[in-house]
């Protein structure tokens, strides 16, 4: 898989984010919407009809969501670049693959920022391994996809992506601060170090990390919706998703390579 591949590329997708998963009214939407339902703001080109107003229209979620590639991947590779409004009897297996294909590749994605690691070098052939498993199962048809246990397949690599951020986040020196799975909620963090520190799973919304020092920090999974990262030093930051950076609030002061 290249990083290409990885990146959500709508325009060979068939709005698969916007019809197969249900989302509820809240702050992150406008409305209800059950699984299934195409969102009333899908054009029929498959577009967002309000793609460049988003959060003023009450839809951030959307802004923040980020599927890896798997919309594209479950169209055309998938599928063959059938749509599920064109073809009868596969919207159904359509929007079941679509989920188990997000994991999937959204593991891909961590593989691959792990081999850019040149800490985790001692690391990389077990990683390639691993990328090249991940890699034949997103292959697989609409039947092997539905039937995969992806949560084992996760567990079997998951142990070498904290290896992997360990021997990184090494190179940190100093005191390497364990914040997996914090609520860090609304904390006032500002000019925290906070270099090779462990904020995997942490919930860091809306926490003030203005001039914090988060290089070699490990934010796998962490929830950044609008913490303020205004000044702050992500710098080699591990595992940083785009999306994570569309969630938070950030400047031209904000150091990310």
């Amino acid at each position: 898989m290249t990083s290409e591949q990885l990146r959500a590329d709508c325009g060979r997708c068939a709005g698969l984010c916007c019809v197969a998963p249900a989302f509820a009214r809240s702050s992150d939407f406008a409305i209800d919407k059950p699984a299934g339902r195409p969102c009333p703001n899908l054009a029929e080109d498959f577009r967002c009809g309000i793609h460049d107003r988003l959060p003023e229209r009450g839809f951030p979620g959307c802004v923040v969501f980020d599927c890896f590639g798997a919309g594209q991947q479950v169209t055309q590779v998938t599928f063959g670049g059938r749509e599920w409004c064109g073809t009868p009897g596969i919207a159904g297996q359509m929007f079941a693959v679509l989920p188990v294909m997000r994991q999937l590749h959204e593991l891909l994605w961590y593989v691959t920022q792990a081999l850019e690691l040149t800490a985790a070098r001692r690391l990389h052939p077990q990683l390639r391994t691993a990328l090249d498993e991940t890699t034949a199962l997103a292959a697989g048809t609409p039947q092997e996809l539905l039937a995969l246990d992806v949560d084992a397949h996760r567990r079997r690599v998951n142990p070498l992506l904290q290896q992997a951020s360990e021997l990184a986040r090494a190179g940190a020196g100093g005191r390497r601060r364990d914040h997996r799975g914090a609520d860090l909620t609304g904390r006032r963090l500002r000019g925290a170090d906070l270099r090779g520190a462990s904020l995997r799973g942490a919930l860091l919304i809306g926490a003030d990390l203005r001039g914090a020092d988060l290089r070699l920090a490990d934010v796998t999974g962490a929830d950044l919706r609008g913490a303020d990262l205004r000044g702050a030093d992500l710098t080699g930051t591990l595992f940083l998703t785009e999306s994570q950076l569309k969630a938070a609030v950030t400047d031209a002061t904000t150091k990310i390579r």
